[in-house]
């Protein structure tokens, strides 16, 4: 009877806890969402996309209006700092990535919960589905960052030579990234990324904020060359197209040579997956003789 009495209090004090939860998040008025500058437009864009963003959005500002009270510290600095690399992705803020890990992990707890149930599985599975959702949105931010990093060092060599053959023909800078963003045929990270340049420049902001602002938000090395350069021939008076055909080729070369680099570390990585292979083949070759010698008492 007392471990009866025992699991009633344990369940009510579950009880009580989720409601004192709930009760705290009906409290705290949801963020308001994103509205202007890039991050709004991303939000607009995913919303408009419908899916299972759409579904949770008011539900995770909702938790955001609560993270937002707790003490991050630097991680919401640094939160912040990925999403603006990953190229504000689906119009986040810090608290309601946050709140998205949040509801990843319950919700995810639940999925485990009743995978375990029906399919009889081990019930360490469930803290595995817990800690994926958790970090569920941090691996999409960083894989989104990876591929826009990947996809602007790609396409920037072959964007610089078109800016230096337009200013080669009587262009200004703006207006040379103007006919690449013009006659882009895809819209990419690249000409995203010129695109804001534009708009920074139409709004009053230097060519060297703009360009700042662009290595800021994709912080990579080939990114930083071109704004440095570029910001310093401009202080220097150096003629601004030959220097950016001369960037283009340097570009060009260092791809080249990590190039190079990956395919000789490949050569090396590959040892490992045919050492295996090698003692696979050796096994399935050797394994029958050894089982009929000992079998057979040698």
């Amino acid at each position: 009877m007392s471990y009866l009495v025992y699991g009633y209090v344990a369940l009510g004090l579950v009880a009580g806890g989720l409601g004192l939860g709930v009760f705290t998040l009906a409290r705290n008025p949801p963020v308001d969402t994103p509205r202007l500058g890039m991050r709004g437009l991303k939000r607009a864009l995913a919303l408009e996309d419908g899916g299972s963003f759409g579904t949770i959005e008011p539900l995770m500002r909702m938790v955001a209006g609560w993270v937002a009270h707790l003490p991050l510290g630097d991680r919401r600095r640094q939160i912040d700092e990925l999403l603006k690399h990953s190229g504000d992705w689906l119009g986040l803020t810090a608290n309601e990535f946050v709140a998205l890990s949040v509801l990843g992990f319950v919700g995810f707890s639940v999925l485990g919960v009743f995978a375990v149930n029906l399919a009889e599985l081990p019930t360490a599975l469930v803290a595995f589905f817990a800690g994926l959702g958790l970090i569920l949105p941090y691996v999409r931010a960083t894989g989104e960052r990876d591929r826009r990093f990947k996809e602007i060092n790609r396409a920037l060599p072959g964007a610089i030579d078109l800016a230096s053959l337009c200013m080669g023909a009587g262009l200004d800078f703006p207006g040379s990234i103007r006919q690449i963003v013009d006659k882009s045929g895809r819209e990419d990270s690249l000409v995203e990324e010129f695109r804001n340049i534009l708009r920074e420049l139409e709004l009053g902001r230097t060519r060297r904020q703009a360009l700042e602002n662009f290595a800021d938000r994709a912080p990579t090395e080939a990114v930083r060359d071109f704004v440095g350069t570029v910001v310093q021939s401009e202080e220097k008076g150096n003629p601004l197209a030959e220097v950016l055909r001369i960037q283009a080729n340097m570009l060009r070369m260092r791809r080249s040579v990590m190039a190079e680099e990956s395919a000789a570390r490949a050569a090396v990585l590959m040892m490992g997956p045919l050492m295996l292979i090698f003692g696979a083949i050796i096994l399935v070759l050797l394994g029958p003789f050894i089982i009929n010698s000992m079998e057979s008492g040698f």
